[in-house]
């Protein structure tokens, strides 16, 4: 049997959080990255909408809660 190996992130889904912007609501126009944990709790609490924005959002909120944000740095630039 093979061992396991790690997951790779998907580069597409992270180059998008740093460029794809809020389509509607309080933060629209904002960069996923960008917004703030307090909506993205909300949004957890709630439900994330269905489709790519919600796994987007699902995403970046499994980013901010683990402190790992430093992953995004080099996309930013």
């Amino acid at each position: 049997m093979e061992p396991l190996q790690p997951a790779s992130p998907d580069s597409e889904i992270l180059r998008g959080l740093v460029s794809m912007k809020m389509p509607f609501g309080k933060y629209k126009g904002i960069v996923l990255c960008d917004l703030p944990v307090s909506y993205l709790e909300w949004f957890a609490k709630k439900g994330f909408p269905p489709g790519k924005l919600g796994m987007m959002l699902g995403t970046i909120y499994e980013i901010k809660l683990n402190g790992l944000m430093y992953l995004l740095q080099p996309l930013r630039k």
